[in-house]
């Protein structure tokens, strides 16, 4: 069980260069373009709505520009697919300028799917008599069927209704179980994530991106109105990591269960606590072993992609478990936090990935902080308060609930206003 544990941290927890959905488009392209062997003459691409909401306003890495246009451009000239989420990051500057000309001539057309899938990208690449169509489905990176000249090369058939479930059993106590006993050996790759994350929080804090949310908290820290504290600290940190990745800087993130934003979340508050209580990598190591499956196991009821924020309410819930468990918490303070999360931050909406995402993931690090702390001093919210239960299991499976049955129309809702803005 402890090896399916390590080898769930090793898919889920992997380095991504930009936003993971306009990311996943060019990869999509970019294996079409492999497998067709020449830069295509058009490029057609069909995504979900989901895809579609999150890849509209974010910036993408080495282009100064937003969109899946780009992205799929991109990928289509650059091929290279091997590189997985990292493909962006061979973008030149006479790339960047074939792919401005191919958006010009009106050679790249992404269009929406009609599919129930969250999570769908397929890629059509045309050059002379020949065409490649690759689909990816359920996870950013998982290629599921490539046709060449009507030849299947692959075709693996997955679930069309349940695109994410829990493949691996996990439970909250399972979980912590897992991550006090592990050999540390076993989980030190947790800490590239701290290393690669807190560089591009770095980055935010020094530079102007986006709205620069974290670099304006850190200013007020420093002029004294606000104090320097665990709260504000976490929310800077997390925030500019944010900043700096929705505005598209160059620079690679950890992402957790899907996403790159997730991953600051899971990561840089934990970090931000583990910095002003000096805790040593093992305990670090275990804390994000709690703050990563933690997110995987909400994640897998909610779904890859939501109508719900994954940062807002589970890479954060995730956080927050693991800030207990930094500040001396264990299994029933850890559940405390759960509830605590759950009452707090259910109803966060994802409308897509853009630069004012950092405020969302500020009130996720500003929410994970304030739970762990009021669990340690015994609140808890009661089985009697809306969607809480006394069972902290069934207390994320109502969250789920939430996040899908009872938001079943929001994405078309929002996609719509989205679109149809003056």
């Amino acid at each position: 069980m402890k090896g399916d544990y390590v080898c769930l941290l090793k898919r889920e927890v992997i380095p991504a260069l930009g936003c993971t959905e306009p990311v996943a488009v060019a990869l999509c392209c970019a294996k079409a373009k492999d497998e067709l062997k020449n830069i295509p003459e058009m490029v057609e691409v069909y995504v979900s709505k989901n895809i579609m909401k999150n890849g509209m306003g974010v910036g993408v890495p080495n282009t100064g520009m937003v969109g899946l246009d780009i992205s799929a451009a991109i990928g289509s000239i650059i091929g290279n697919s091997s590189k997985g989420l990292n493909v962006l990051e061979d973008v030149t500057p006479d790339i960047l300028e074939m792919a401005k000309g191919f958006i010009e001539d009106g050679k790249v057309k992404v269009s929406l799917k009609n599919t129930n899938e969250k999570l769908y990208i397929e890629s059509i690449l045309y050059f002379k008599n020949d065409y490649v169509k690759v689909i990816i489905k359920n996870r950013h990176n998982n290629f599921v069927y490539i046709k060449k000249n009507g030849q299947v090369l692959l075709n693996i058939e997955e679930d069309e209704i349940a695109p994410f479930v829990e493949d691996i059993s996990l439970t909250v106590r399972d979980i912590l179980d897992f991550a006090l006993s592990v050999n540390i050996k076993d989980i030190e790759f947790l800490l590239e994530g701290v290393e690669m994350n807190r560089r591009i929080s770095s980055e935010g804090l020094s530079k102007d991106y986006g709205l620069n949310v974290g670099k304006k908290m850190l200013e007020n820290i420093k002029k004294g109105i606000l104090s320097d504290d665990i709260h504000n600290y976490a929310m800077a940190l997390t925030a500019a990591g944010a900043d700096a990745r929705m505005a598209g800087a160059t620079l690679p993130v950890m992402s957790s269960a899907g996403s790159g934003n997730q991953g600051l979340t899971a990561i840089l508050p934990v970090v931000a606590v583990a910095e002003k209580i000096n805790s040593n990598n093992e305990t670090l190591a275990r804390a994000l072993v709690i703050s990563h499956l933690i997110t995987y196991h909400i994640k897998s009821h909610l779904g890859r992609l939501s109508p719900v924020c994954g940062c807002g309410v589970a890479a954060s819930t995730g956080a927050s478990c693991a800030i207990a468990y930094l500040l001396g918490g264990g299994y029933v303070e850890i559940c405390k936090v759960i509830k605590n999360m759950v009452a707090d931050i259910a109803g966060i909406i994802c409308d897509g990935a853009k630069p004012s995402c950092a405020l969302k993931l500020s009130t996720a690090a500003s929410a994970a902080v304030q739970s762990a702390l009021l669990a340690l001093s015994g609140v808890e919210v009661s089985k009697y308060d809306g969607i809480v239960e006394e069972d902290v299991e069934k207390t994320i499976m109502n969250l789920a609930k939430i996040g899908t049955l009872g938001m079943n129309t929001t994405d078309d809702v929002i996609l719509n206003i989205m679109t149809n803005k003056c």
